[in-house]
């Protein structure tokens, strides 16, 4: 029951310290004996490295295919134009089409649906996956070229890496938008971090509806506990929504945030917060 397992940590804006609940959570699971890997999908800001400080082994160029127009071969139908949503290929007329590879999502509708076969593929680079060890966490984050768009493809190929003999630990952009739903999908459980603020709420009231959405079992972790109001707890009661861990508004927390460290190591007071999250979790996977 313990391997296998498939656990997104995710917030519906950034700031709300997914991150450290995300790298102190898969720091303490493999403290108790478990085999971790923890992925960091924010790819186009990531940011677990700071904290679990790995020593990265191996890196891979991550490619995507575009479209490229053989004007010898095109009978200037306007299939390709008609099929892609982001103007990626535009028909303007007779055999004239235009690409713009920045704007392609990879979805092959253009070379799929050409009835001539005078759209072949050409790989562009998208972005890097480097993988390596933390302590006894395997580690492995995309980092997404600076001015791309693909960063929902760039997150499906760093999810290739998942383990299925181990606890992985999804540390998931903030937000709602298409990266999110890639880095959702599939998962066991999500553990929807906030803060209890009105910014906070507005935004854990978009995720929610999200993983809803999506029926993923969730739960809800409050950070900064104490820094605010009681209407995002209030929320969580009327929405019969979970809420598994309240890590306070503790300035030694900020301090060690602040300076890179993992709550877990030098908090060893908190230490046990992260032990009853990660049984807690489990525990509602394993009914």
């Amino acid at each position: 029951m313990n391997d296998g397992l498939v656990i997104a940590v995710a917030s519906g804006k950034g700031g709300t310290g997914k991150t450290t609940i995300a790298t102190n959570l898969a720091l303490c699971l493999s403290d108790s004996g478990r085999s971790v890997r923890y992925l960091d999908c924010d790819v186009e800001e990531p940011n677990g490295h700071i904290f679990l400080k790995p020593q990265i082994n191996e890196k891979i160029i991550v490619t995507a295919p575009v479209p490229q127009v053989d004007k010898n071969k095109c009978i200037g139908c306007g299939k390709c134009g008609k099929v892609c949503q982001y103007g990626a290929i535009v028909h303007l007329g007779d055999t004239n089409v235009l690409t713009f590879e920045q704007l392609c999502h990879s979805c092959a509708g253009c070379w799929l649906l050409c009835p001539v076969e005078a759209i072949s593929q050409k790989q562009i680079e998208v972005g890097e996956i480097e993988m390596g060890q933390s302590q006894k966490v395997r580690f492995d984050h995309g980092r997404l070229k600076i001015g791309n768009v693909r960063s929902p493809y760039l997150i499906k190929q760093l999810k290739k890496n998942i383990d299925k003999n181990a606890v992985n630990i999804l540390d998931v952009p903030p937000g709602t938008s298409c990266p999110v739903v890639e880095s959702l999908k599939g998962c066991d459980f999500v553990l929807l971090v906030s803060e209890p603020t009105p910014f906070g709420l507005n935004d854990l009231k978009l995720a929610v509806d999200l993983v809803r959405q999506m029926s993923l079992p969730f739960a809800v972790a409050i950070n900064r506990n104490g820094c605010g109001d009681e209407q995002l707890e209030e929320y969580c009661i009327n929405e019969s929504i979970n809420i598994i861990m309240k890590l306070p508004h503790d300035r030694k927390i900020a301090e060690a945030y602040s300076s890179g460290q993992m709550i877990v190591e030098t908090l060893s007071e908190y230490k046990k917060e992260f032990e009853s999250l990660s049984e807690n979790i489990l525990q509602r996977l394993k009914s």
